[in-house]
C-alpha cells in the first residue's frame, strides 16, 4: 500500500465525502442536460480544489501531481465530468508554471489557484492531433505584439476560459522545432469560439473549435522562448497524464463497486448471482485491473512530483493501463447487469461511453506505446 502524507489522507476523505453527498445526486442529469452546474465549480473554488498541485509560493497547497491523482480518482469514482473539471485546469496551467518566467507566474497562477481564472490548453488541431508538428496556426511577431491566425479542434474549457495557452508556429519552415507558447486573453478580439461538440460521453464538459483571426497578443506573454512549444507541451503532458489515469482508476472502480453490489441483489436460478463462479472470475480480474493501476498510476504520479528521469515513461504506462482498464472494466459492469447494464436508467452504461475518451485524450494509447517503445529501446 502506497503511503500518503497526513495532508493527502484528508484531501482523500475529503474528496470522498464531496463525490457521495454533493456530486453523484447529479451526475446522471450532468450527462443528461449536457452542462456542468455552476454550483459545484463553486464548491471547487470554496474548498480550494483548483489549488491543490501548485507551489504555495503562488497560492497554491504545494500537494503535487500525487494529490491532484487522489483528488481525480475519488471524484471519478462517481462522476467523471467532475474529475476533469481541476484536471483540464491543471492541463492548462501546467506550461505556465513549467516554461512561465517569474513574472509571468506570478500573475497568472495566483487567480487560477483560486479558480477566479479558468485557463484551457489550445494544443490540438483539425490536421494535427497527434502529429504535434504538423499545427498549422501561426504566430508572426510584429513589433512588440505576436498576430496569431488558425484553428483549433477539440479544446475543453474553451467555451468557459478566461486564458488559453496557444501552441502556434512562430516558424513555420521548422516543423516542431518552430512551435511556440503563447498565453492568450480568452476575450480578445478575433477569437470565435466554435459549436459545443455534441460527444459519445463526457457531457457535461464542453469542447470546442476555437477560432483565431488576427489575435494580438503581447510579445511579453511568449512562454519558455520562441521555438520551445513542442517541448513545453511534452513536459505538461508527462505531468498531466498520470492524473487522466488517475480519472481511469477511479472510473472503474466506481464500475467494480456498483456490479458488486448489484450481483448480490440480483437472483437467477435460485441464489445471488455473485455465487456464480463465472462472474466470481469476471469481477475478480476487474479487481486485479484496478489495483495495478492505481499502483502505477501513484508511482508515476511520484515519479513526476520528483521529476524522477523516468517520468515521461511511467507516465505513458500510467496512463495506457489506467484507462484501459477504465474501458475493460466498465464493459465488463455492463454484462455483470445484463440487459440492465444497457439501459440508460442505470450509471454503468454512462461510465462505459465516458471510459472511450480516457483511451483518447491527452494522447492516445496507441501513441503512448509509442512512448514507452521509444523510451525502452533508447
Amino acid at each position: 500500500m502506497q503511503e500518503f502524507t497526513s495532508d493527502q489522507l484528508m484531501l482523500r476523505d475529503m474528496a470522498r465525502r464531496v463525490a457521495d453527498e454533493k456530486i453523484s445526486p447529479l451526475a446522471a442529469e450532468i450527462d443528461a442536460k449536457s452542462h456542468y452546474p455552476d454550483e459545484l465549480v463553486d464548491l471547487f473554488r470554496k474548498l480550494d480544489l483548483f489549488a491543490i498541485p501548485y507551489p504555495e509560493k503562488y497560492g497554491g497547497a504545494g500537494q503535487g501531481v500525487l494529490s491532484a491523482c487522489i483528488m481525480a480518482e475519488e471524484l471519478a469514482k462517481v462522476c467523471s465530468n467532475s474529475a476533469m473539471v481541476p484536471t483540464t485546469q491543471e492541463l492548462g496551467a501546467t506550461p505556465i508554471l513549467l516554461g512561465g518566467n517569474e513574472d509571468q507566474k506570478s500573475k497568472y497562477l495566483p487567480p487560477i489557484c483560486k479558480g477566479e481564472v479558468r485557463v484551457s490548453f489550445a494544443l490540438t488541431e483539425p490536421e494535427a492531433g497527434s502529429d504535434v508538428g504538423n499545427i498549422q496556426t501561426k504566430a508572426v511577431r510584429k513589433g512588440n505584439e505576436y498576430i496569431i491566425n488558425g484553428v483549433k479542434r477539440f479544446i475543453s474549457y474553451s467555451d468557459v476560459a478566461d486564458i488559453m495557452v496557444v501552441f502556434a508556429k512562430t516558424d513555420p519552415a521548422a516543423d516542431a522545432r518552430g512551435l511556440s507558447a503563447l498565453i492568450v486573453d480568452a476575450h480578445s478580439p478575433g477569437i470565435t469560439i466554435g459549436k459545443h461538440e455534441d460527444k459519445m460521453g463526457f457531457r457535461g464538459f464542453n469542447a470546442c473549435e476555437v477560432y483565431f483571426d488576427e489575435v494580438h497578443v503581447p510579445a511579453e506573454n511568449l512562454l519558455a522562448g520562441e521555438g520551445q512549444g513542442f517541448k513545453l507541451a511534452m513536459k505538461t503532458l508527462d505531468k498531466t497524464r498520470p492524473i487522466v489515469g488517475a480519472i481511469g482508476v477511479g472510473l472503474a472502480e466506481g464500475c467494480l463497486e456498483y456490479a458488486i453490489n448489484y450481483s448480490k441483489q440480483r437472483v437467477q436460478f435460485g441464489k445471488p448471482i455473485s455465487s456464480f463462479q463465472g462472474l466470481q472470475f469476471m469481477m475478480a480480474d476487474m479487481a486485479i485491473l484496478v489495483e495495478a493501476s492505481r499502483q502505477m498510476v501513484y508511482k508515476a504520479a511520484r515519479a513526476a512530483d520528483n521529476e524522477d528521469p523516468e517520468m515521461a515513461k511511467l507516465g505513458a504506462i500510467a496512463k495506457c493501463l489506467a484507462t484501459d482498464t477504465a474501458m475493460r472494466v466498465s464493459v465488463d459492469a455492463v454484462q455483470i447487469l445484463g440487459g440492465s447494464g444497457y439501459m440508460r436508467e442505470y450509471p454503468l452504461e454512462r461510465r462505459m461511453r465516458e471510459a472511450k475518451l480516457l483511451q483518447i485524450v491527452e494522447g492516445t494509447n496507441q501513441i503512448q506505446r509509442v512512448v514507452i517503445a521509444n523510451k525502452i529501446l533508447s
